[in-house]
């Protein structure tokens, strides 16, 4: 059953890791890496990686990507959204506590900030406008 757009909104507002897909170029699948993300229901979805990455280079080419978020338990639900970059600015230090939180215990975030800060290199987070939608929840067949 799919969800509605307030229950994919809340599932998509949760901490999960997403898979992000990125069309890599003729004759090649895309490129599918987990990834951090940031929703707030009605809002666009971010992301944070590195100005040299690979990921970065592939979706300011392709000027979109496609995250899919999925669960097991207590059934299993996925959402899927795609859509263009809207924008891409240089990551602040503020961003990054902030996306370590959500997926980190407290205690954690200060020396995973510092790790990063010291070996990820200079940091993007590139916003996506949630364009199409792909939700359901097979508990609910």
């Amino acid at each position: 059953m799919a969800l509605t757009r307030e229950e994919r909104e809340a599932f998509l507002a949760e901490a999960h890791v997403a898979a992000l897909a990125v069309d890599s170029g003729p004759g090649r699948a895309p490129l599918a890496v987990p990834i951090w993300y940031w929703y707030e229901p009605g809002g666009d979805v971010w992301i944070m990686t590195g100005r040299e990455s690979r990921k970065y280079g592939l979706i300011s080419e392709a000027g979109r990507f496609t995250l899919m978020i999925d669960r097991l338990e207590p059934t299993i639900r996925y959402v899927s959204v795609q859509g263009p970059v809207v924008r891409t600015t240089p990551a602040t230090v503020d961003e990054l506590r902030k996306i370590s939180a959500r997926y980190l215990s407290a205690e954690k975030v200060d020396a995973y900030v510092d790790f990063a800060l010291k070996n990820h290199g200079e940091q993007v987070v590139i916003h996506m406008r949630p364009e199409r939608w792909v939700s359901s929840d097979l508990g609910q067949v």
